[in-house]
């Protein structure tokens, strides 16, 4: 979704900026040609290569397929493309695209995921325990999001945490597996998660983890980068 989502161009919070500026409502579509199939009831209602990826302000990456094509999906017109109409994410069961089931949205063409081994420090606490500090990390770059620290278990008091019931879907990075503090005295849940089987993308990450600084002290040494447009041009 990285057009439209975190800080990306089109996106309610843009990192950059547009000269001149672009319209509050805009949108950006485009042919997307890969096989995609709606699963419903164990059938393919919809199986087809002519899709669009519909990019818009507010809503997160959608497709767009011709409207004789979708069967009796409930459906609603893009004005973008004349005979083009959208369906909502929940009318079918599954998603596919070539063969790999989605989650939650489209994989987007313009999102990258870059993890280098880097010198930056990761300090993490929570009071007087200290469960990370050191400068063998790597830094997962995401585009449209803020960059990211990840650490070695070999860096991590490991004995303090356990592994939590929660996960979570990314559709770049794939199923993440979580940790709560359960030692020293304390107990916070899921204050750290980990991608054990990443996706091909993000395999510099294999067996990391992050950590959650609204649940824990966190200090990282990321890039500061320019926050605001220079010469009062944005």
């Amino acid at each position: 979704m990285s057009l439209v989502a975190g800080r990306g161009p089109i996106s309610a919070d843009p990192l950059g900026w547009f000269v001149p500026p672009l319209a509050a409502e805009v949108a950006f579509v485009e042919p997307h040609p890969r096989r995609v199939q709606g699963i419903r009831a164990g059938h393919a209602v919809i199986d087809t290569e002519a899709v669009l990826l519909v990019h818009r302000r507010g809503h997160p990456l959608g497709y767009a397929f011709r409207s004789d094509e979708v069967g009796d999906l409930p459906t609603q017109p893009l004005p973008e493309a004349a005979g083009f109409v959208t369906v909502p994410w929940t009318a079918v069961d599954a998603w596919y695209e070539e063969g790999r089931r989605l989650v939650h949205y489209p994989p987007n063409p313009y999102h990258r995921v870059d993890c280098r081994p880097t010198r930056r420090r990761l300090r993490v606490s929570v009071g007087e325990v200290v469960l990370v500090d050191t400068d063998e990390t790597v830094i997962l770059f995401e585009t449209s999001l803020e960059p990211r620290l990840y650490v070695s278990p070999a860096h991590v008091r490991t004995e303090v945490l356990a592994p939590s019931s929660t996960t979570s879907y990314c559709n770049y990075k794939g199923t993440a597996a979580y940790w709560s503090l359960a030692g020293e005295g304390r107990s916070t849940a899921d204050i750290a998660w980990s991608y054990p089987d990443p996706l091909p993308e993000s395999a510099g990450i294999a067996g990391h983890l992050s950590f959650d600084a609204t649940k824990v002290d966190v200090v990282a040494d990321l890039p500061s980068g320019v926050s605001s447009p220079p010469c009062g041009c944005g």
